[in-house]
């Protein structure tokens, strides 16, 4: 009966516009991360961005890679004098020890890592997946970061602390059957792997599974009507949040915590009979 009424009311006084806007919070963290040399992949935009950014206002020097000069250029301009970029391609595998050994001359050896760099084609289900659309996100996604946490691993400092974050996606700790959901499925197994086998050679790994949130790869801007009626928080996320809970993850503070995969979707992902 409170559906037909709601229908009726709807008919004769229109479908309600409702505009979601959410209030954020920054830890106080007390420069944590001070001392810390830290390289995150595609930080010139979205979540890379604003990562990097939360990073070097708690005291870490942070090194940005990606593709794109110019969105290098001014993310460094607005996270100010701690923050240095490279161009980089994270599917370019040849290039990773050159990109380590540049990072090591200029900055000295990193003591942690973001595997941000990813894209997404955006395929409805798996009948509109090309083959080469297929290799471009595989390619990217994780054989990039496959190998690029090979290298970075293998050529790290073994007498420092090394920390990891693995930027996933809910699509990962879901089922599905398009690529971009099956490269982060697979960086979920992958973080889990090189926890197990190296935490105790001074390594810790850890992934973030954002829901959708506001970045140059939804399409969604900061200044847009968060409303989202069918996920689970009622509204998209914003990057800073994010933000927070890799500081918290690259942070001593958790140190105990490693090879897990931290959903930041209010639990969209879990399923529901609501």
């Amino acid at each position: 009966m409170k559906y037909i009424k709601r229908f009726c009311k709807w008919i004769f006084q229109g479908i309600p516009e409702i505009k979601v806007t959410t209030q954020l919070y920054t830890m106080e963290f007390h420069r944590e991360l001070d001392g810390k040399r830290i390289l995150i992949t595609g930080g010139g935009s979205g979540l890379g961005y604003a990562i990097a950014k939360r990073f070097a206002e708690e005291g870490a020097t942070v090194i940005i890679t990606g593709r794109n000069l110019d969105k290098l250029k001014t993310a460094q301009e607005n996270i100010g004098s701690n923050c240095i970029y490279f161009v980089f391609d994270n599917s370019n595998i040849k290039e990773l020890e050159n990109l380590y050994n540049n990072v090591k001359e200029n900055v000295g050896d990193i003591n942690g890592l973001v595997c941000n760099a990813g894209i997404s084609l955006h395929e409805k289900m798996i009948y509109d997946v090309s083959e080469e659309d297929y290799d471009k996100q595989f390619n990217i996604n994780l054989k990039g970061t496959y190998f690029l946490l090979q290298k970075f691993i293998k050529l790290r400092n073994i007498s420092e602390q090394f920390n990891i974050i693995v930027i996933s996606s809910e699509r990962g700790i879901q089922c599905d059957d398009i690529p971009y959901g099956l490269t982060k499925a697979a960086l979920n197994s992958l973080t889990r792997g090189i926890s197990r086998r190296f935490y105790k050679e001074k390594v810790r790994i850890n992934a973030i599974a954002p829901g959708i949130t506001v970045s140059n790869m939804t399409g969604i801007k900061e200044t847009d009507n968060l409303y989202e009626p069918r996920i689970s928080s009622g509204r998209y996320f914003m990057p800073i949040e994010v933000a927070e809970v890799a500081l918290f993850l690259m942070s001593d503070r958790s140190k105990c915590i490693s090879g897990e995969i931290i959903a930041t979707d209010a639990g969209n992902y879990l399923s529901s009979y609501i």
